[in-house]
């Protein structure tokens, strides 16, 4: 697998970068993803009008007078109108309803994609949905915070994190490499998997966390969680995110989830046999193991 880098390290690319920038870009979602793309594009594309959506006008007042858009909308259909780029930023089970009511108002030559954490209903949606499915890029920028709203938006959000890319055999190659120019103009690093490939992936490395973190914290005792400390609460800050996001998440993906489980449930089996005294070494090894393993990722993503 290759990961293109993002920024603009090499001079020569600076020039395609700017011809694939989009003049107009609509965000349909306007929490911490869509605000902080929302600051991102105001402050690397600045030329560009940025309209937003969302159905609460408080939430839409205070992406506005953070900057983080031109315009807002209360309906996705007035938002997408004359939009070049529109990027879905809502929960993906709002996909459905989001894009019935977009599909006959985005402009012909316009290009799709969204910020979804699971992909194949996403790219099958768009396929049934939309009038032109060959413009729609799947993605997932690999950036965000357990916190929401768009009080918590940042422009650097997404730097020199990952964003997958999804293509199908399906999708145009003018829109991919629009969706991809436009990421690595946020900084991001840039990664194309299959939607299969994608969901199986990231069940293990972050659906599965986040249900073992809501596990961990709903089955530790009143008398242990009043003691926990800064351990605890690192392992477990992810159970602090929005309970109606995770459940479409963990339901639209719970087959890999539900693979995934089972593998740990394996792990569990085996770790729990460990923690005999004579086979202390075996543990020792397993640990370190495990914490090399996480230096090298940790390393990685440096």
């Amino acid at each position: 697998m290759q990961i293109r880098a993002g920024g603009f390290h090499h001079p020569g690319l600076r020039g395609y970068y700017r011809t694939m920038q989009p003049r107009h870009v609509s965000i349909l979602g306007v929490g911490l993803l869509g605000g902080s793309i929302g600051l991102a594009v105001k402050q690397r594309i600045k030329s560009c009008l940025v309209t937003g959506y969302g159905h609460r006008r408080q939430t839409l007042d205070a992406a506005r007078q953070c900057g983080a858009i031109d315009q807002a909308y209360d309906d996705p259909a007035q938002a997408v109108r004359g939009a070049d780029l529109v990027i879905l930023c809502t929960p993906v089970g709002v996909f459905p309803e989001i894009l019935q009511k977009i599909a006959g108002e985005i402009s012909a030559d316009a290009i799709v994609t969204d910020v979804g954490s699971t992909k194949r209903s996403v790219v099958q949606l768009a396929g049934q949905i939309l009038p032109r499915p060959a413009r729609f890029v799947g993605s997932h920028p690999m950036a965000g915070s357990e916190k929401r709203g768009v009080e918590f938006a940042r422009s650097d959000l997404f730097d020199n994190a990952l964003c997958i890319l999804t293509p199908t055999a399906q999708t145009a190659p003018e829109a991919l490499a629009t969706v991809e120019a436009f990421w690595r103009t946020l900084a991001m690093r840039t990664l194309h998997l299959s939607p299969d490939e994608h969901d199986r992936s990231i069940a293990q490395i972050s659906h599965l966390p986040h249900a073992l973190a809501a596990l961990l914290v709903a089955g530790t005792s009143d008398d242990a969680i009043r003691l926990a400390g800064k351990g605890f609460m690192d392992f477990t800050r992810i159970a602090g995110g929005d309970g109606a996001l995770w459940r479409d998440i963990l339901i639209d993906n719970r087959d890999n989830v539900r693979t995934a489980l089972a593998r740990l449930q394996a792990q569990l089996r085996e770790f729990g046999e460990l923690l005999e005294p004579q086979k202390q070494e075996a543990l020792r090894q397993f640990l370190d193991a495990a914490a090399t393993r996480r230096k090298a990722a940790v390393e990685a993503t440096d």
